[in-house]
């Protein structure tokens, strides 16, 4: 009884290092930048224009969907200005090494890891730096991407809101497509979404009346740091 009582102890500790190793492995490599947790990481493949596959620097993949913006979609829909803004996020990121500030909500709910993509280490993490080194930015100001808020998610809204007014005012990028859509007497929102909508739109019409806002023009909305209903278009 007791030789076998010390072979169990023995398996036992075997396992538990094997454990060990393997929850070793899938650890992401942090890195602290003056107490912000950002990831180095090489960008492998990109998907989209706001959605990269990248290698973590202890050899983990990961699924990155960049925070605080939205390009066109190019994969499964094809949206104007969609293959551009993939093909610009290509151009740019595609082999290169990247650096992966985390937020508040590490992950969304498709399980991929929710990031700023800076192209040097941050230091400071002011509206400057974010202009000249941040990815996220990069796109905004371009024209290659719209914002969309998603709390708790929203260390630099104000800022990525910001360059996407200055993308307006100029037509930068998708701003400057030619734009036939029927403009409405006013657009709706909720106050509990960063959505707005068309006034006759099947979400607009949803939304409760203590949670009603409404937008005078789509310029008002956009400022506001609202997105555009995908189904509806306004």
């Amino acid at each position: 009884m007791h030789k076998w009582r010390s072979f169990s102890w023995v398996v036992l500790a075997l396992v538990m290092v094997v454990l060990a190793a393997g929850c070793a492995g899938k650890e992401p490599a942090e890195l602290d930048v003056r107490e912000q947790r950002v990831l180095l990481a090489k960008v492998v493949s990109v998907v989209d224009g706001d959605t990269v596959h990248v290698v973590l620097e202890n050899g983990a993949r990961e699924k990155v969907r960049f925070i605080g913006v939205n390009a066109p979609e190019a994969t499964k829909e094809q949206e104007p200005f969609g293959l551009q803004a993939a093909a610009y996020t290509k151009q740019r990121l595609e082999g290169q090494k990247i650096w992966l500030e985390t937020d508040v909500e590490k992950r969304d709910r498709y399980g991929r890891l929710l990031a700023y993509v800076w192209l040097d280490p941050p230091r400071e993490g002011n509206d400057r730096e974010a202009r000249e080194n941040m990815f996220n930015a990069e796109l905004l100001l371009k024209g290659y991407a719209q914002v969309m808020t998603v709390p708790p998610n929203v260390k630099y809204a104000d800022f990525f809101v910001a360059c996407q007014r200055e993308a307006r005012e100029t037509d930068q990028g998708l701003w400057g497509l030619a734009d036939g859509r029927k403009a409405e007497d006013y657009y709706v929102a909720s106050n509990r979404s960063k959505k707005f909508h068309r006034p006759d739109c099947r979400w607009g019409r949803e939304i409760a009346p203590q949670n009603l806002r409404k937008f005078a023009t789509v310029d008002e909305a956009l400022d506001a740091g609202y997105e555009p209903c995908r189904e509806c278009r306004p």
